[in-house]
């Protein structure tokens, strides 16, 4: 496969998935802002925190109001990282790899951008908001679904996952980041009734609520969502989860190109990091530190499968 269809594969899950990451970043901060009984500025800077756009975010507005961190995340055209400018790039790379498509895939990455972009075209007042939201989930999973029914288990496919558990596990870290180490205002609170609420919070930011309370027997306790949000590998969008299927199909395309790239020993690498920890010991080390870490491992992994495929050569 050529380098530059390799690319558009890979990136165009990259922005369906950072769509729906932004949607569900979005949402966190929204219901979390709902636990304040006073200003929630700082949950929403925290929101722009995770998702690494503080400097452009404060370059042009005085405040962290939820009106504008809303529109500025979902749909300000001058954010290349908002959902408005995320679905235009995913379609872009879409028409590109055109021809590696099947017409269902297409015609799905179609449909999310003519009814994303219709959503996001007026101000969004709160309450629309979580109706918005979910139109963002499903519609970008009807892109994946489609991917998973119509195509075929080959190079193409292999692109196109390792684009979204490379996103993925980005976003996944991040909303942990969020509560950890931003929301929290007091260590005085920690175990509190605001505490268990923003921890429910993150866990309904993954879709993760109900399948949490049936592996513990709803149990909820921050080391048991850390647990179970970094290493369980039942959890498909934990961290563990996300590395096991990116060795997985980096193997997959070692056999089909009988190459071995640095790739896949920087996530084998990582994979074997995640299996080595428990969860005690990842708290001994900190939480954020840990997070921090994760995220220079798994950005310096995306950089190297794009080198190995010569994505730009």
């Amino acid at each position: 496969m050529l380098g530059k269809t390799a690319g558009s594969l890979f990136w165009m899950f990259r922005y369906m998935e950072r769509c729906e990451n932004t949607a569900r970043l979005t949402e966190a901060g929204f219901y979390i802002a709902l636990t304040r009984s006073k200003s929630a500025e700082d949950e929403w800077q925290s929101i722009i925190k995770a998702a690494g756009m503080e400097g452009d975010y404060e370059a042009r507005h005085e405040s962290y109001d939820g009106s504008s961190v809303i529109n500025y995340l979902l749909r300000d055209r001058d954010n290349p990282a908002s959902v408005r400018s995320m679905i235009d790039l995913a379609r872009s790379n879409a028409r590109t790899a055109r021809t590696a498509l099947t017409r269902e895939v297409w015609e799905a990455v179609n449909e999310a951008w003519l009814n994303i972009c219709d959503a996001l075209k007026n101000p969004i007042a709160p309450k629309v908001l979580p109706e918005i939201l979910a139109l963002i989930k499903r519609q970008t999973a009807l892109v994946e679904g489609t991917l998973q029914g119509t195509m075929l288990r080959n190079d193409i496919f292999d692109f196109a996952r390792l684009g979204m558990f490379i996103e993925r596990a980005d976003n996944t870290a991040r909303i942990l980041d969020v509560k950890y180490h931003v929301l929290l205002p007091s260590v005085s609170l920690v175990g509190g009734s605001l505490d268990n609420v923003q921890w429910e919070t993150i866990l309904r930011a993954v879709s993760a609520n109900r399948s949490y309370r049936w592996v513990n027997k709803g149990a909820i306790s921050p080391k048991g969502i850390a647990n179970f949000l970094i290493l369980d590998r039942s959890m498909p969008r934990s961290l563990a989860f996300c590395q096991w299927e990116i060795a997985h199909n980096l193997g997959h395309l070692s056999r089909a190109y009988a190459a071995h790239h640095p790739s896949q020993d920087l996530a084998a690498d990582l994979l074997a990091s995640l299996e080595r920890h428990t969860i005690d010991s990842i708290m001994s080390l900190g939480l954020h530190e840990f997070i921090t870490s994760f995220l220079d491992q798994n950005r310096a992994l995306a950089l190297q499968i794009e080198t190995d495929y010569s994505f730009y050569g």
